[in-house]
């Protein structure tokens, strides 16, 4: 089992003028700590899950770039990018970037949409349920172009490309991973049977028959199984000494005796270091054994 940590919350002590360096020492302890990922949610108002739309909230691919550089072996990923929120040509490129200046960390993560407020609010379109999802799989076609050696055009639904040139190409070949999120039965988990490197699904009482959704998918397009990462986010509080240590490993086993081979951790208190460094003394050498 593998332990990644997902921040979804900005609004820390200190106010805007801390949370650079607040980040800083987030990204350095949780990388050193052996957190195997650090991600954060691409929205640009505040979810409803986590607080009020007016919480602050970083735009996503400029915090992966500002974590690139206080890290050095930790994978880099939004959970996840709505593919409505950028163009699939300069989406492929910020990704393309992203692990170029990482050297070879970074990572899509990527879903249809759904937070309609936020698009509505800044002026970004938001189409259709079944619109969304014809974009999401043009979008993982077209960014597969771009990271192979095909610069021909392009022509989808929704999207036309005259050329699809990435120059410099991703230091992760063929590409960098792809991982989907949502568990959408007949759309999503087929996508990720046939694009993706990795899943991240719903932490709840349907977990399961999803997995086995997937399953079915990958039989049907001749898709090995057991070469897709199977994650999810999970809320995991190891305490203030770490007294809940083993209620977490308990936890993880339970998800991997189903199959999952990683858990996005978000914190209580995503600011604490502390929180952090317990993870890398109590639970992430226990867990690598699951």
């Amino acid at each position: 089992m593998k332990i990644g940590l997902q921040i979804p919350d900005f609004t820390w002590p200190g106010g805007p003028a801390e949370l650079g360096p607040t980040l800083a020492r987030v990204a350095s302890t949780a990388d050193q700590a052996g957190f195997e990922y650090i991600a954060v949610m691409d929205h640009f108002f505040q979810i409803r899950a986590v607080g009020p739309a007016e919480h602050e909230m970083l735009e996503a691919y400029t915090t992966l770039g500002f974590l690139a550089a206080h890290t050095t072996r930790a994978k880099l990923l939004t959970l996840v990018t709505g593919a409505i929120y950028r163009y699939p040509g300069v989406l492929a490129k910020i990704i393309t970037t992203l692990d170029v200046l990482s050297q070879g960390r970074g990572m899509l993560g990527i879903g249809a949409g759904w937070n309609e407020e936020e698009c509505i609010g800044l002026g970004l379109p938001f189409p259709s349920t079944a619109e969304r999802f014809e974009r999401l799989e043009e979008t993982l076609q077209i960014g597969l172009q771009m990271w192979s050696d095909d610069e021909s055009a392009y022509e989808g639904k929704h999207y036309r490309l005259g050329r699809t040139l990435n120059s410099p190409q991703s230091v992760q070949r063929p590409h960098p991973p792809i991982l989907i999120g949502g568990g959408g039965e007949r759309k999503t988990l087929r996508m990720v049977a046939q694009y993706a490197q990795a899943c991240n699904l719903f932490n709840g009482p349907e977990l399961e028959h999803k997995l086995e959704v997937l399953r079915e998918h990958c039989a049907n397009l001749g898709r090995d199984y057991d070469e897709i990462e199977k994650t999810v986010i999970a809320r995991l509080d190891p305490g203030t000494n770490g007294e809940h240590a083993d209620d977490i490993l308990a936890e993880l086993q339970q998800l991997a005796a189903l199959g999952i081979t990683h858990t996005h951790t978000s914190l209580k208190d995503t600011s604490s270091v502390a929180a952090l460094e317990i993870f890398g003394e109590l639970i992430i050498p226990q867990a690598s054994a699951l």
